[in-house]
C-alpha cells in the first residue's frame, strides 16, 4: 500500500491484477485499485477534480482528467474519509499511475491540490 500526507489530507492507494478482465497474449492486463481519502484537517473540504498519468512501461503514457471520481465530488468533513474502487487496463505488464487532486476547502472557499501517491501496478508472474 502506498500513502502520502499532505495539507492534513491522507491518501491511500492498493492495487490487485484483474486476470478475469485481462488478455494477457493481446498485452491487455486490467488492475483495479482502491483509493482512500480521509481529512484530519478542521475544515470541511470537498474533491472537485482529479488527473491521472498513466505510464506503460516502454509504450508512453495515457492521461486521465476529469470532475471528481466515480461521478462523485465528495465533501468529508473533520476525519471523515472516503473510500473508492476503480480500475486502469495497461499495455504492457508493468505500469506505473500518479497524479493529483483537487480540492475545494468550503470554509475558506480555496482551491488546493493534493499529490497522489505514485503505485505501481505489476502482472503478478512477474513478482517471481
Amino acid at each position: 500500500m502506498e500513502q502520502k500526507i499532505e495539507q492534513k489530507i491522507i491518501i491511500s492507494v492498493s492495487t490487485w491484477f484483474r486476470e478475469d478482465l485481462s488478455d494477457v497474449e493481446n498485452n491487455n492486463f486490467f488492475f483495479n485499485y482502491k483509493i482512500n481519502i480521509q481529512n484530519t484537517s478542521n475544515d470541511r473540504v470537498q474533491l472537485t477534480h482529479r488527473y491521472w498519468k498513466i505510464e506503460h512501461l516502454t509504450l508512453g503514457s495515457s492521461v486521465v482528467s476529469g470532475s471528481g471520481v466515480i461521478g462523485e465530488q465528495p465533501i468529508l468533513g473533520k476525519n471523515e474519509s472516503f473510500e473508492y474502487i476503480s480500475g486502469c487496463e495497461l499495455w504492457n505488464p508493468y505500469g506505473r499511475m500518479s497524479g493529483f487532486y483537487t480540492f475545494l476547502n468550503i470554509e475558506t472557499n480555496e482551491e488546493f491540490t493534493i499529490e497522489i501517491p505514485s503505485f505501481k501496478m505489476v502482472y503478478p508472474p512477474l513478482l517471481n
